[in-house]
C-alpha cells in the first residue's frame, strides 16, 4: 500500500516508535526489505538517493517505476522516498515518476539558499500531494560516506524558524551520526535532538543509522527520532553473505544470497526501531 511520507510517520509518532527507511538500489534490497516489512507486519520507507545514479547504479526513472510497483502491491504501508535531492530538478522528475516523498538536500548550501530551495521544494510537492523531509545542519559527509565538509550539529533555534517558515513535512538533524561505515563508535548529542523535539511539530530523521548500537537506537528514539535512515550494514551485510559462499559460479546464485541477507539483516533493525 502506498503512502506518503506524513502519513506513514504518524503512524510512528502514535506508537512512539521509529519506521526504518532503507536504500533499495536494486530489486533483490527492494524484494528483501518489503518482504522483512510484511514478515513483521511494520510500515517501511523505501529510498532511491540522487547519489546512487550519480554511482552509476540504476537511473532514477527505472528504479523509481519498479519501487512504485512493489509498494502499491505490499501487504503494509509504505513511503516512496527520494533521498538527499540536491537539485530541485532531480526532486520533480521523482515526483512526475509518483514517488510520494523526497528529501531536499541544501544542507552544505549557506542557510538563506537551503531555506529558499526548501521553500520551493514544498511548493513544487504539494502539486503533486507528496512529503518533503529537510535538513538544517550538516553531517559532514555525503550519502556515500565520503567527506562533504565540515560537521555542524543542528542548532534548536534554527530548527524552529526552518519548520516554521518552510512548511517541511519531516526535519533531519545533525547530531553525532555519519553517513557510511563507522570508524569509532559514534558518540551522539541525545540531549540536542530532546530539545529540538520539544520546540518543533513535526517527525524528526537519523541519517546515517545505520553501525549504531542498539542501545543508543533506543535513546534517540525516546528523545523523539521517528525515522531512522539505514543502508550501509544492510549492503554490507549481503557483500559478507556473498563473500562467503562456497560455489559463486552463477549470478542468480549471488543475488538470492544476497537477497536472504538483507532480509535478515532489515528483519533486526525494523524489530530494533519498532521496540519488537
Amino acid at each position: 500500500m502506498l503512502v506518503t511520507l506524513k502519513e506513514i510517520l504518524k503512524i510512528a509518532d502514535a506508537k512512539k516508535i521509529a519506521l526504518g527507511s532503507f536504500n533499495t538500489p536494486n530489486l533483490e534490497s527492494m524484494r528483501g526489505v518489503i518482504a522483512a516489512a510484511e514478515e513483521l507486519n511494520q510500515p517501511v520507507i523505501i529510498m532511491h538517493a540522487q547519489l546512487h545514479e550519480e554511482m552509476g547504479l540504476c537511473e532514477l526513472e527505472e528504479i523509481g517505476t519498479i519501487m512504485l510497483y512493489m509498494a502499491d502491491k505490499a501487504k503494509v504501508p509504505v513511503c516512496v522516498h527520494l533521498d538527499h535531492g540536491t537539485d530541485l530538478s532531480y526532486l520533480k522528475r521523482g515526483l512526475d515518476i509518483g514517488f510520494t516523498s523526497i528529501m531536499y538536500d541544501g544542507s552544505i548550501l549557506p542557510p538563506e539558499e537551503n531555506y529558499a530551495n526548501t521553500c520551493i521544494a514544498v511548493e513544487m510537492a504539494s502539486r503533486y500531494g507528496a512529503s518533503v523531509e529537510a535538513e538544517v545542519g550538516s553531517m559532514g559527509a555525503r550519502e556515500s560516506g565520503e567527506p562533504g565538509g565540515e560537521s555542524i550539529y543542528t542548532n534548536p533555534d534554527e530548527a524552529l524558524k526552518f519548520v516554521n517558515d518552510t512548511g517541511i513535512d519531516a526535519l533531519a538533524c545533525a547530531f553525532g551520526t555519519a553517513h557510511g561505515l563507522y570508524l569509532k563508535k559514534p558518540k551522539l548529542d541525545f540531549e540536542r535532538v530532546k530539545k529540538i523535539y520539544s520546540m518543533i511539530d513535526v517527525p524528526m530523521v537519523m541519517h546515517g543509522g545505520s553501525g549504531v548500537s542498539e542501545e543508543d537506537y533506543k535513546k534517540v528514539i525516546d528523545c523523539g527520532i521517528r525515522k531512522i535512515n539505514y543502508y550501509s550494514y544492510m549492503a554490507k551485510a549481503a557483500g559478507e553473505a556473498v563473500s562467503a559462499m562456497e560455489d559463486k559460479t552463477f549470478f542468480h546464485d549471488i543475488t538470492v544470497c544476497a537477497e536472504k541477507a538483507i532480509k535478515n539483516d532489515t528483519l533486526n533493525a525494523i524489530k530494533t526501531f519498532s521496540r519488537l
